[in-house]
């Protein structure tokens, strides 16, 4: 009799891995996700990833609000699962359920625990500028992200990776990562380590704010912003009132005044170095590529950007 597993994820990087769960021949008697958000301005509702990928799949569907009250965990405990599989649910679990399924509750984390645990660890190793990443399996106590972990995968990254990348290459990893696991968990093969935890960091949040361009850091900072914030929610400048985002540039070695565009290529000036723009965006239009952008843009060489 195959084992019974309950899967909670939100969005796409969470896909892989029940997909692989499932064509693993587990028995998946229920998926939870966040309940669907709201359009901007409207009230259409938007599904997350995993829900329309389970709903197509025939899988049992649930988006509570809250885990937190009696009829949920009366329903959870109703399922039996052996083990709960979680990949970036983006809930707290509460206690009492943790402590029903036989095996616990393991946790696919996108980063090299006890770095970057949180919000966002994919992000902020991108903008840290680390030279290398990966994905932990680790079981879920109540303390975010500091229970003991039985598996890392590492792989290096260069200063060119950005975020939408990154999550596919770390998301596949991951899901074989966690079908690797679970049948040492099954056959109680599991090693679970304590992490050191004087050693955490942490990896809050994005903030839209957070995109905004300083141009008195250096080049490769910036370009580490830029390309951690690709595709959401993006860098970006303000010129003569308007929103401008990068989407990709590389380091350049030319010099000149913080903010200067300095050739006619659109390459920019930093405290260090510069940047070449390679693909920008006005606000309410497509990206575009420097070459077209600059064909009907007042961003000229000489002028100086905030």
């Amino acid at each position: 009799m195959s084992q019974k597993i309950v899967f909670m994820g939100t969005p796409e990087f969470s896909i892989p891995t029940l997909e692989l769960l499932i064509n693993s021949k587990y028995d998946i008697t229920a998926v939870y996700t966040q309940p669907p958000s709201k359009a901007n301005r409207g009230q259409k509702t938007i599904p997350s990833s995993i829900e329309i990928f389970s709903k197509k799949k025939l899988l049992n569907v649930k988006t509570p609000e809250s885990l937190n009250n009696d009829g949920e965990f009366e329903y959870f405990k109703s399922l039996k699962p052996d083990l709960v599989v979680v990949v970036a649910y983006g809930k707290i679990i509460p206690k009492k359920f943790l402590d029903l399924p036989k095996f616990g509750f393991i946790n696919l984390h996108a980063s090299l625990l006890p770095k970057w645990r949180g919000a966002a660890p994919i992000q902020r190793s991108i903008m840290n500028l680390d030279t290398q990443t990966g994905v932990s399996i680790m079981k879920i106590i109540e303390k975010l992200d500091a229970g003991p972990v039985m598996h890392k995968e590492i792989i290096k990254i260069n200063e060119n990776i950005d975020t939408f990348t990154l999550s596919k290459v770390l998301s596949n990893l991951g899901a074989k990562s966690m079908i690797n696991a679970l049948q040492k968990v099954f056959n109680n093969q599991a090693v679970f380590n304590e992490q050191d935890h004087s050693k955490a960091t942490y990896a809050k949040k994005i903030t839209k704010q957070e995109g905004q361009i300083n141009w008195n850091e250096s080049a490769n900072k910036i370009v580490a912003k830029i390309n951690g914030l690709n595709p959401n929610p993006g860098a970006w400048f303000k010129f003569k009132g308007e929103r401008i985002k990068i989407w990709k540039g590389i380091v350049a070695n030319k010099e000149g005044k913080p903010g200067e565009i300095i050739d006619s290529n659109l390459t920019i000036a930093c405290s260090e170095k510069s940047i070449k723009i390679i693909e920008i965006q006005k606000e309410g239009k497509t990206r575009q590529t420097a070459e077209k952008f600059l064909l009907g843009s007042k961003l000229k060489q000489g002028e100086i950007i905030s």
